[in-house]
């Protein structure tokens, strides 16, 4: 019998910007991440007689916006032995292609759906390899509170596990929605063209190092260690894209006065931190406290911003 799987969506504070292995999404770098529990997926799986079908939001989709889903689930189809067309249900609650990873939770859901459906016995962590090959981000929207990736050399080796599934860490997260439209270039255009600047190996090479400073941050609850990191991890991660050849960004002039607002408030004694994902929509780091402040600067230098506070999400859940 179907059911509904939810999965939440997750920001990382240690980016994954780069493919080892296309076809099975192994990551050059290993990423740790925060779920959140604003932005979800909610998705079933269940045979049908008639066609394959995707219906996203109530809305049921064409072939081509169909493509990725179809061409994952026949993968998962091959490994486990079934042939049957389906109907995929999918309501999103994640803002597609505006700096949300949005495939995470949608990926997440959609493996555990099947997962379910089929009744096939699969730990977290096979779920997360599973996740993996729909959307790399998914791996790590199969946990709560903070998951890592790690990056493994293999399709055994590559999946996510639990950092702390339940963190006691005041952090909140403001998803700032400066910019409504689908981004230009798809993160799977970025990865490719990033790994052209010079400053990509380099970066790299500081992956495990700045991997190793989040989880000491996060084991001593140190909310600077941890904004100052996610901050400088994100500047990085855009920098490259900026010494690409041919260069390009995700950055619109309002996510320049964004980051610039951040830094003003920092500098006021109100501690908050930014981070940005493959958009031109920033994410601010904050504590409870000052979430209220933050926001009323926001709206009185942005027209017409939407802010969503978030909090941290759980792991993968069956609903009813």
């Amino acid at each position: 019998m179907s059911k509904i799987v939810r999965a939440h969506t997750n920001i990382a504070l240690i980016k994954y910007w780069g493919k080892a292995n296309a076809e099975l999404r192994l990551p050059l770098m290993s990423s740790l991440s925060m779920t959140l529990d604003a932005f979800y997926t909610d998705t079933s799986v269940e045979k049908t007689n008639d066609e394959n079908a995707f219906y996203l939001n109530g809305q049921k989709q064409d072939s081509k916006q169909s493509q990725r889903v179809f061409s994952y689930l026949t993968k998962l189809q091959n490994k486990f032995g079934y042939h049957d067309n389906l109907i995929v249900k999918s309501v999103n609650h994640v803002p597609t292609s505006a700096g949300l990873a949005s495939s995470s939770s949608a990926f997440a859901a959609l493996a555990a759906a099947f997962c379910q459906y089929y009744n096939i016995q699969v730990d977290k962590k096979e779920l997360s390899r599973l996740a993996r090959i729909g959307s790399g981000s998914a791996c790590r929207s199969i946990f709560g509170g903070f998951s890592v990736w790690q990056k493994g050399d293999s399709d055994a080796s590559s999946y996510a596990y639990a950092l702390d599934e339940h963190p006691q860490m005041d952090l909140h997260l403001l998803a700032v929605e400066l910019n409504t439209n689908q981004k230009k270039i798809s993160s799977t255009s970025g990865m490719k063209e990033a790994q052209s600047s010079p400053f990509f190996n380099p970066w790299l090479e500081r992956n495990e190092t700045e991997l190793n400073q989040m989880i000491a941050a996060i084991k001593n609850d140190d909310f600077t260690a941890l904004g100052e990191l996610a901050e400088l991890n994100a500047n990085e991660m855009h920098a490259i894209n900026l010494t690409a050849q041919p260069k390009f960004t995700y950055f619109e002039p309002n996510t320049i006065r964004a980051i610039k607002l951040v830094e003003d408030l920092r500098k006021e004694g109100i501690e908050c931190y930014y981070t940005i994902d493959a958009g031109p929509n920033i994410k601010i780091l904050c504590r409870l406290r000052n979430s209220k402040e933050i926001i009323e600067r926001f709206k009185s230098v942005f027209n017409n911003v939407n802010i969503v506070i978030a909090n941290f999400g759980p792991g993968i859940t069956y609903l009813d």
